[in-house]
This record gives C-alpha cells, structure tokens and sequence, in this order.
C-alpha cells in the first residue's frame, strides 16, 4: 500500500527533491540517485533533484544538484536512507510542502507524511528496486544508471552479500540488475580500490588493535595519526569493516576524531550495537551503527559498553 501512495505523490508533483543522509555510503546515494533516475525516466517532465554535502570518494557513484530554497516551496521531498532526523544531509528536507520518508534502518525518529520502512530489506537500495517491480506495470521505467546505482547500494550495505541481512529476495533481485549492460568490475574498482594512505594506515590499525577476552576491539585514530597518514576523516570509512575477519573479535568500534566531536563507528558479528549508539547521538542496524562522542572520556564508556554486551552475548 505504501508503495502505491508514494507513486501517487510522485505522480502529483512537477518537482521532487531527493535527499539522503550525511556522510553518504554507497547505499544513501544509490537510493537517492537510483531513486532520481527511475523518476526522471519515468516522468522526463519533471524536475528532479539531488541534495547533500559532496564526498569526492564517492563521485564516481554520482553528483549531486544545485537547489535553492525557492525550489522546495512546491515540492515533495523524499528522504532516502535515513532513520534520524538529525542526519538527514540538508535540514531543508523540512520546507518542502509534502515529505516521504524511504528507510531500512530501525524507524527511530518517525517523520514524513507518508513513511516506508522495511527492516528487514538488506539496504534502502533494495527497497528502491521493489518500489520500481511493483511499479512497472504502470510504466515505471528503470535504467542502466539506475541499475547500477541500485546495484551499487545492495551490495554496500551487503558487504558484497556477506552479511546476513542478505536474502533469497536480495540475491534475485541482483541478478536481475546485473543483466543491465552496466561495467560491474569498473563499478567494484570505485567502490572497492584501496589508496596507498589508506592501505597504510590499515597496516597501523593491524599492528595496534588489541582484543578483549569477551571479543571486543576498539581503534582510536586521532588528528594526528591520520595527518601521519594523510588520510581524511572520510576516507576512514573504508576501514570500518577490516576488522570482521580476524578470530576472536565479536564487536568493534573505530574512534576517528573530528575538529568538534569523535565520530564513532561500530560493527558486531552478533552483539547489539545499535542501542549503544543509541545513548551517544546514534543509531543504525543492530550489529552495524554510529554514534558520535564529545569526548575521549566518553569514548572510553561506549568501550565499556561494548565490552558488557560481548559479554552477554557470550
């Protein structure tokens, strides 16, 4: 039923602004743009648009718009990918005059005139790709670009089909996208290639992190350890999952420190980390979330905590 709703508003409307959350994965941006690029296919008429602060990594995915504030007067906004409001990238998603929200994450902060939520979607990316199976009868369109970027989302948030929010339902509906004539290995490059900074600081991160007899880890990279490795706050996102493969460690949290809080990363091969970040300006999925830590006080009491729900969990 939400599905039908969110096409009659998308039908409604001569502009739609799309947005996602800030500091975009490839799941955030394939939705959004995969998103824009079945509307726009669809409905060549209408004006879509893209908002959200740039991550350079991230630009061979896609690029987002211009859009001034007179834009949203007459608009339907829809949020992709987001499940606080918090962090939603752009905080004018609120003048829009009508606002949808499209989300996989637990429904934190309830927002929107019309929400879709589905937990037990690997990625908002699939959810997208539904959306548009439930659609093309009705002459939704879905293009090699969007296919891609829809591609590039389930297999983000996958973990290249890793995880186990990956199922029967996730593994169709890829091999329905890779029969679009997109260049998969050009695609896995940009997502995927390691730069020499960040394959170096991943030899730091090998050679420091220690274990705790209940299985949890955490990794702190301060300002100056990344200025020794010239690797920018962003570009530590790619290490956040280097640690799932090593025996013994059940959770991990990566405390990468910013100009005004420390960003805290956590992933769980069982333990739930999401109701921790949950006490630290967080949230996400039960074993992958975020947080965010005022100081390294704190950082050290969400350690505590991970290393209390390995020991529960054990």
């Amino acid at each position: 039923m939400c599905k039908r709703e969110i096409a009659k508003k998308i039908e409604a409307y001569d502009t739609i602004i799309i947005h996602r959350h800030v500091r975009p994965d490839p799941d955030a941006l394939g939705s959004q743009a995969g998103l824009a690029e079945i509307i726009k296919a669809t409905f060549p008429d209408k004006e879509v648009r893209m908002v959200g602060d740039a991550d350079p990594s991230l630009e061979f995915l896609t690029v987002m718009d211009e859009v001034d504030d007179a834009t949203y007067k007459e608009a339907l906004v829809i949020v992709c990918d987001t499940a606080n409001k918090a962090r939603v990238d752009d905080q004018r998603y609120k003048q829009g005059k009508e606002l949808i929200k499209i989300d996989h994450h637990p429904n934190v902060d309830e927002y929107g005139d019309i929400q879709w939520v589905d937990t037990d979607s690997s990625s908002t990316c699939e959810m997208i790709y539904e959306f548009y199976l439930s659609m093309k009868d009705n002459g939704y369109k879905l293009t090699e670009a969007a296919a891609r970027l829809i591609y590039a989302g389930i297999v983000g948030d996958t973990g290249r089909f890793l995880y186990p929010s990956t199922t029967a339902r996730t593994l169709e509906f890829a091999a329905d996208l890779v029969q679009y004539p997109f260049n998969r290995p050009e695609l896995y490059d940009g997502m995927y290639n390691t730069q020499l900074n960040v394959a170096r600081l991943k030899g730091y991160i090998l050679q420091n992190f220690t274990v705790s007899a209940s299985g949890s880890c955490t990794v702190k990279l301060t300002k100056e350890i990344m200025e020794q490795y010239d690797v920018t706050v962003l570009e530590t996102s790619q290490l956040v999952s280097m640690l799932g493969d090593i025996e013994g460690i059940l959770a991990w949290a990566f405390f990468v420190e910013e100009d005004d809080l420390i960003r805290v990363r956590m992933r769980s091969k069982g333990p739930v980390v999401n109701s921790i970040a949950a006490l630290h300006d967080g949230g996400g999925h039960p074993m992958a979330a975020g947080a965010s830590a005022k100081s390294w006080e704190e950082t050290e009491q969400i350690a505590e905590e991970l290393e209390k729900a390995c020991l529960e969990f054990r």
